[in-house]
């Protein structure tokens, strides 16, 4: 499972599903969208996405913290 998960600093969720996906022991790339020039990269391919942190599983964004609880459970993770 290749797990990418976009977040930005003092975000309360991010620090929530790192710690959730640190528990379960599943590894995860993070892209921290602090830095103006990849913000702007993120939000020119998802323009409509407001919320952090936002995570994909192989690929597919499964939205913030409750999506990424939601789909660990449909995985049984």
């Amino acid at each position: 499972m290749k797990i990418t998960m976009y977040t930005k600093s003092q975000c309360p969720n991010c620090v929530n599903a790192k710690n959730l996906l640190k528990s379960k022991n599943l590894e995860f790339t993070e892209v921290n969208l602090d830095d103006d020039s990849k913000r702007a990269e993120f939000n020119m391919m998802y323009p409509d996405v407001r919320q952090m942190p936002q995570i994909f599983i192989n690929g597919q964004r499964v939205g913030g913290f409750a999506g990424l609880q939601a789909a660990l459970k449909q995985v049984g993770a």
